[in-house]
């Protein structure tokens, strides 16, 4: 009889040493909040997933195994990888956030087999990952200046609303990730002249950027900033909160268009179009201050290799291609109401 030992636990230390730093990405550095937020929800769905198919998850010595038991290990894996993708999908789960969970228990088998020295049998590199090509949801030109500039918009706003604000302008300026942003102070502001800068090192990318600051975005800086170095410009944030309340701005801003989603499940498209269309405000998330400040300097003129210079991109970036190619549909659009007007004589 094959000896087996229980994955859920092992799966609650990998948690663990991620959080306590005794798990480091390759290049010796700490995994950020972010993913080890996803650890915790992919163990959420595995709990829950145990519990309702009562699966016994448990992994096996396999260099202990005979051919026959070999044999038998590998299709308990495909059991329990079609089993747990099916169990996500019925939830109502799309392609890519099933792969998420696909791709973080990949790591964490490979940190068993590398970094805790369990025979595993590689199987879950037969574990496929897929992803959807999802439409790029931003804020329009339009949309982002009646954010910075209109006044009676942002009197009318709450004063927690109005730093929301300003943070997603800031964002939707310089291309920063959510996570960068809270960790700016005075020392990645610069002042050359009349103009300001911002400088900044990725830390995603570990590069450095330097950025011409308009003059909206230094009266966001200015109005935050403190008089120590020590001090950052905006105080962190929950993502879940700035998520809520970037919403609710949406809302009072009027960003309710309904918004057809086409989502896709086992790689088969289908449209979200349901009686209760979804208005665009709910979509609107700290995602969205990358992709729009990308996809502004596109659709305004600006080469792609210096927009890629400013986001970090790099030239074969699968990311970046999807923001040229909405830029591109988006000045279709408007070309084409142009040509609409001109095709008409009264």
């Amino acid at each position: 009889m094959k000896n087996t030992t229980p994955l859920l636990p092992l799966f609650h230390k990998f948690i663990k040493h991620t959080e306590t730093g005794k798990r480091l990405k390759k290049n010796g550095t700490r995994i950020n909040a972010d993913s080890i937020q996803n650890y915790k929800s992919v163990r959420i769905n595995l709990e829950r997933f145990i519990e309702k198919e009562q699966f016994d998850w448990r992994i096996s010595d396999v260099a202990k195994l005979n051919k026959r038991e070999f044999a038998s290990e590998k299709n308990y894996w495909k059991k329990f990888y079609n089993a747990f993708t099916a169990y996500l999908y019925k939830k109502g789960c799309h392609d890519n956030y099933v792969g998420t969970n696909v791709k973080i228990l990949r790591t964490f088998l490979n940190y068993l087999k590398h970094e805790k020295d369990f025979s595993t049998g590689d199987f879950h590199k037969q574990f496929h990952v897929l992803k959807e090509d999802i439409e790029v949801l931003v804020i329009s030109p339009d949309q982002l200046k009646f954010l910075i500039h209109d006044a009676n918009f942002d009197i009318e706003l709450p004063e927690h609303l109005k730093k929301i604000k300003a943070i997603f302008v800031f964002g939707c300026t310089t291309g920063l990730r959510f996570s960068d942003i809270f960790l700016l102070s005075n020392k990645n502001f610069e002042k050359n002249g009349a103009d300001w800068y911002l400088k900044v090192k990725s830390k995603k990318t570990k590069t450095y950027t330097a950025v011409k600051l308009p003059d909206y975005a230094i009266e966001i800086y200015k109005k935050y900033r403190s008089n120590s170095n020590r001090v950052l410009l905006f105080k962190p944030i929950s993502l879940i909160n700035f998520n809520k309340h970037l919403k609710t701005i949406g809302k009072f801003a009027g960003f309710d268009a309904p918004l057809v989603l086409i989502r896709e499940q086992r790689g088969k498209a289908s449209k979200s179009i349901s009686a209760k269309p979804i208005p665009f405000y709910q979509k609107m998330s700290s995602h969205m201050m990358r992709r729009t400040a990308i996809t502004t300097l596109l659709i305004l003129g600006m080469p792609e290799h210096l927009v890629r210079k400013i986001s970090g991109h790099s030239q074969t970036s699968n990311s970046f291609a999807r923001y040229v190619h909405y830029a591109q549909s988006y000045m279709d659009q408007e070309i084409d109401k142009v040509h609409k007007l001109l095709s008409t004589y009264d």
